[in-house]
């Protein structure tokens, strides 16, 4: 019957001169300095929300009456609409333009590059100010075969509303980026997995929605994610359509008529930074979902259970019984 292991200084050797030295039991570092800084920062934080309380000219009784308002939150409505529609169509258009990038036909290769080339090197407010005229350059909506006698022709602003076309400006200046993301999230899987899905007789839709997906997705939400709150902020450029009903639009109009634009401006900045807050929760448990299997899997805690148990030593022609760790009290008495 082995003998339990008993506890000793360490680095000394067991009797009989078999065994390792005992553990080396760690002390963590201290970071003073750390420690100092935090306090400090918490101290200018607290200081700068008193000061902000006194100030008259943030308008705290503005922001708490407009905060609410039937027309700040109907505006807070449509921004929401203006993102998530925007979003829609530029992923949408993101993978088909990454598929088009990664194709072997030059044309749609070169379709796409000219795409990204001009959509990513233009400001964004430039292109919505462009949609915004379309109706001067485009009159008509012209439907059948070109340079022949239309089959339909529809007036462009009849066709395409403020709204419409906020939409659409948004969406296609964010697929050029959406479709750099899905390019270099499929780009991210090995090729070994697309070959030994052929080999097991899977289609390339299969292969896609199966294999290369799933693993591309922990690549593609992350970037996705920031640029969902992103299409949210930049929804505040929809003026330049002119589309004057989302959420900084209609704070500002109601800043003209209160002649106090700061107290609005704090209420657009307060809905906007709860609706990032919630997306920004949402891709956080997303990126947990597809990052599964991924990483270091280190257990939160210590299972002491599996530090007991009958080890065998080679060369020592005994076993090693190990006993977990206890208390001071229970050292004293081994």
């Amino acid at each position: 019957m082995s003998a339990p292991v008993m506890n000793r200084p360490a680095g000394e050797t067991p009797p009989g001169g078999s065994g390792s030295p005992a553990a080396i039991k760690a002390i963590r570092l201290r970071h003073p300095w750390r420690n100092t800084f935090a306090v400090v920062l918490i101290l200018i934080f607290v200081l700068f929300i008193i000061d902000a309380s006194q100030r008259e000219a943030f308008g705290w009784d503005y922001v708490g009456k407009y905060l609410f308002d039937q027309r700040i939150s109907q505006a807070a409505f449509v921004t929401l609409q203006l993102t998530v529609y925007s979003m829609v169509i530029a992923i949408i258009l993101g993978v088909t333009l990454a598929v088009m990038r990664l194709s072997p036909n030059p044309v749609l290769k070169g379709v796409a590059w000219f795409y990204l080339w001009v959509f990513r090197g233009t400001p964004v407010y430039v292109q919505l100010t462009f949609w915004g005229l379309i109706a001067i350059i485009y009159k008509t909506i012209d439907i059948g075969v070109p340079f022949a006698t239309p089959w339909i022709s529809i007036n462009t602003d009849a066709a395409l509303s403020p709204f419409a076309l906020a939409i659409i400006g948004l969406a296609l200046n964010e697929a050029a980026y959406m479709a750099e993301i899905v390019r270099a999230g499929l780009l991210s899987v090995d090729r070994g997995q697309e070959e030994a899905s052929t080999a097991l007789g899977m289609s390339w839709f299969q292969t896609m929605r199966r294999v290369i997906l799933p693993q591309s997705m922990r690549i593609i939400i992350p970037p996705t994610g920031n640029e969902v709150i992103s299409m949210l902020k930049t929804t505040s450029l929809v003026t330049a359509v002119p589309f004057s009903f989302d959420l900084y639009a209609r704070a500002r109009d109601i800043s003209v008529e209160t002649f106090n634009p700061i107290p609005l401006l704090i209420v657009a900045s307060i809905w906007y930074l709860f609706f990032t807050s919630i997306l920004m929760v949402g891709q956080y448990f997303l990126e947990k979902r597809f990052a599964r299997g991924v990483g270091d899997r280190r257990p939160d805690k210590k299972d002491t259970s599996a530090l007991t148990g009958t080890v065998p030593v080679a060369g020592a022609g005994q076993a090693t019984v190990i006993i977990p760790p206890s208390d001071d009290n229970d050292k004293g008495k081994r």
